[in-house]
């Protein structure tokens, strides 16, 4: 029952982050204040009569039982605010969540970027985020998204073929996989860094839910990268999270012709930093490049004829399989055969949607 009364506090009508704190910050624990009189609760500044009545009357005991069931059968863990793995940045914004459901490893002090984009990204954003994610990752830093299908789906895989960390922020409960194309992308998560959220087990992945998914990403994070985003992308509403949590904002330019672009170079004009490589990450946010010798060089490799053709396509640009077979000699058999060598031997990485890419 370690978290039982968590649980418990969080289900309570009129008890929302900044009042779940103050009640915890006055009584010491959840329990306390659950078990406290209504006097008791009145005295505590900034709680309002509402929310002292709805503590007084709201039976919390069935949501909380249940939800330890679900937590103890999802093989998720709970970190609340008041452990060492709870981020630290992540408290310096006005409303934090309490607690956090989490799979994988949460670190309490750890360098993180944000990289966000569009779901419907190109195949030049959906390149450039995974080779960011990818030298972001070689130089230690973990970078963060919100699992979502494009640009941040790109980022996540950029990241973990480095064999970097990766935090994915949801917008639904820990035991819900959105996109489900992502199953195997969130259990290589858990493996090699983490997939956290703050709602509930078994909540759906709502629209009205991801506004507040993107304020935890750019909280958790250092900088927030917006890699391809028109002019009403979600992306733009965590870049002006970002800002107000004192975060720096980085954008990269995209072609001027396309409307997927606008965003970015709206961004851009507004005063963001302007991105070409992960160097110029590295230099707004004061962090000191790793030696040379201490960054993950690509493998060596050496291919075959087959190979070379497809790896040679591919070094003009990232290009989806399907346009891999009609512009090679080859069947689809082998061309998806060819890949799956190439991968193997590090010369090529796959990107959301079946493109690939040189790594």
């Amino acid at each position: 029952m370690e978290h039982y009364y968590w649980f418990g506090l969080k289900s309570v009508p009129l008890v929302g982050n900044v009042t779940f704190l103050r009640l915890v910050s006055h009584f010491g624990t959840p329990e306390r204040v659950l078990k406290a009189s209504a006097h008791e609760l009145s005295r505590v500044k900034g709680v309002s009569r509402a929310a002292v009545e709805s503590l007084s009357s709201h039976d919390y005991r069935p949501f909380a039982a249940a939800e330890e069931e679900r937590l103890a059968a999802s093989g998720a863990a709970v970190v609340d605010i008041l452990s060492e793995r709870y981020p630290r940045l992540l408290m310096e914004i006005p409303d934090p969540p309490p607690f956090l459901y989490v799979k994988g490893e949460l670190r309490g002090n750890e360098t993180a970027v944000a990289l966000v984009g569009s779901r419907r990204a190109s195949q030049y954003g959906l390149a450039t985020a995974t080779r960011l994610a990818h030298d972001l990752a070689g130089q230690g830093i973990a970078v963060v998204s919100g699992m979502a299908r494009g640009i941040d789906t790109a980022a996540h895989w950029g990241a973990l073929k480095n064999e970097g960390r990766s935090i994915a922020v949801l917008g639904c409960g820990i035991d819900v996989i959105y996109p489900p194309e992502n199953g195997a992308l969130h259990e290589s998560l858990t493996k090699q860094g983490a997939v956290i959220t703050e709602f509930p087990m078994g909540t759906a992945p709502l629209a009205e839910n991801f506004p507040r998914r993107n304020r935890i990403i750019s909280a958790l994070s250092r900088g927030v990268v917006v890699v391809e985003a028109g002019e009403a992308s979600g992306s733009l509403i965590t870049a002006r999270y970002a800002l107000e949590q004192g975060r720096e904002v980085f954008a990269v330019p995209g072609n001027v012709t396309l409307s997927g672009s606008r965003g970015c170079n709206a961004l851009i004009k507004e005063g963001a930093k302007l991105v070409e490589r992960v160097e110029d990450i590295l230099e707004e946010l004061s962090i000191e490049p790793r030696p040379a010798g201490e960054i993950p060089q690509p493998p060596s490799f050496s291919l075959t004829g087959r190979e070379a053709e497809i790896y040679a396509l591919l070094c003009q640009g990232p290009l989806h399989i399907d346009d891999l077979i009609v512009r090679s000699s080859l069947t689809a058999s082998e061309v998806s055969a060819t890949l799956l060598r190439l991968e193997l031997k590090g010369a090529v990485m796959q990107l959301p949607g079946k493109h690939f890419a040189v790594t």
